[in-house]
């Protein structure tokens, strides 16, 4: 069995809904398995840190789901065209994996969420992919030959899955929105089966 890392920063509950969703995607493909994981919020506080276990979710990401993983899809809330403070924090940390190629030659993706139809996701899925770049790995997209990319008026995007909010932050996803998430999962989870089976 083939665990792919499904990694993701949710705020008010519109990642972690792409995030279940990419995760089904991955479940649909015989012989992968999702492996969800969340990191901590980050404080202006330097002494403030968050609980060992969240009270909610998935459980934090640690080393070994990076080292054990066959794949990474990895999600962050838009926050001016980037990624999420807490998701660039972990990001930032990972130069010990960096250094050790752990991530290297692995297949990755990226999803997102924004409270407005040009709040900047893609300029976020963009610049999610940049580290990824760094450890080596092999960015994949969703292709326009998934039918929901051309038929969504909300979220979806070919750099990635995304969800457009609204300015209440309502993470209820489209149908397009559904099928667009599911897809990257299952285009992740069989790009990660075939590398495997070429090694």
């Amino acid at each position: 069995m083939q665990e792919i890392l499904v990694l993701y920063y949710s705020h008010r509950g519109s990642v972690r809904a792409l995030a279940e969703q990419i995760a089904v995607g991955i479940h649909q493909v015989p012989g992968a398995a999702a492996r969800v994981r969340t990191v901590p919020r980050v404080s202006t506080v330097c002494e403030a840190v968050e609980d060992e276990i969240p009270a909610d979710g998935p459980p934090y990401v640690e080393v070994r789901d990076l080292e054990e993983c066959a794949g990474l899809a990895l999600g962050s809330p838009t926050r001016f065209g980037n990624m999420a403070a807490p998701m660039k924090y972990f990001l930032d940390g990972l130069a010990g994996a960096w250094v050790n190629g752990t991530l290297a030659g692995k297949p990755a993706s990226v999803f997102s969420s924004s409270a407005s139809l040009h709040g900047g996701q893609e300029s976020t899925l963009l610049t999610m992919m940049v580290p990824l770049l760094h450890h080596g790995m092999l960015l994949l997209g969703i292709p326009y030959s998934e039918p929901a990319l051309n038929a969504t008026r909300s979220g979806g995007t070919p750099y990635g899955a995304t969800h457009v909010a609204g300015a209440d932050g309502a993470p209820a996803l489209t149908a397009e929105e559904v099928e667009l998430a599911r897809a990257q999962g299952r285009r992740l989870a069989e790009t990660a089966l075939r590398l495997a089976g070429a090694r």
